[in-house]
């Protein structure tokens, strides 16, 4: 779940985002200051609009924003009583993390990609595709999750790259909107010390 909040750009309105719907038809349905948006052809839900949201919960910050378990019990409580039968779940993990990268083979469809095993926590390796020239095998990495929002606006999905799968991102310095980001292209190297699966705080 991909929660995020632009009072300026946007308004008084939460954006839930449950799945990645940019390559689906979509549709919505509203009911009271709830809009529940869904697949027009499997009727998923993917996500929801919570408008006039501060009547609901304090949200402070702009982009994405993380939710108490007490505001998702506020909100599935409007939910169930506007009538939709879906309850969202909280999850407070960090969404950029120290990652290492344990192998990176070329990828079998690209001269440019490979293929990486990245350690994000002691317990947890992902396969991330990676198109960064600098890519090398033992390297520490910040590494975006599924469910992280980039300082542009995009999510990280679950998703494929040339046939291959890929979960995650691994970021460059840029990408993270760092100061005094090198101008050159390439992923961010943290030092041997970083601690594989810790939160990046930049």
């Amino acid at each position: 779940m991909v929660s995020s909040y632009n009072k300026n750009g946007v308004g008084d309105t939460l954006i839930v985002m449950l799945k990645n719907s940019e390559k689906v038809e979509q549709s919505f349905e509203r009911k009271g200051n709830i809009a529940r948006i869904f697949n027009e052809s499997t009727n998923e839900t993917v996500g929801y609009n919570f408008f006039d949201v501060s009547e609901l919960v304090n949200i402070e910050g702009n982009g994405q924003v993380f939710l108490s378990d007490q505001e998702i019990d506020s909100l599935n409580q409007t939910l169930a009583a506007a009538g939709f039968e879906e309850m969202l779940e909280a999850d407070n993990r960090p969404k950029f993390v120290v990652g290492y990268v344990k192998e990176c083979a070329p990828h079998p469809d690209s001269d440019h990609l490979n293929i990486t095993q990245t350690e994000i926590d002691n317990d947890e390796v992902v396969q991330i595709v990676c198109g960064a020239s600098n890519i090398a095998q033992g390297q520490k990495v910040v590494v975006a999750k599924v469910g992280a929002m980039m300082p542009n606006g995009m999510v990280i999905w679950d998703g494929e790259l040339r046939g291959e799968a890929s979960h995650g991102m691994i970021c460059s310095a840029r990408e993270l909107k760092l100061e005094n980001a090198p101008s050159e292209k390439g992923i961010l190297v943290l030092p041997e010390t970083a601690v594989t699966g810790e939160a990046f705080k930049g």
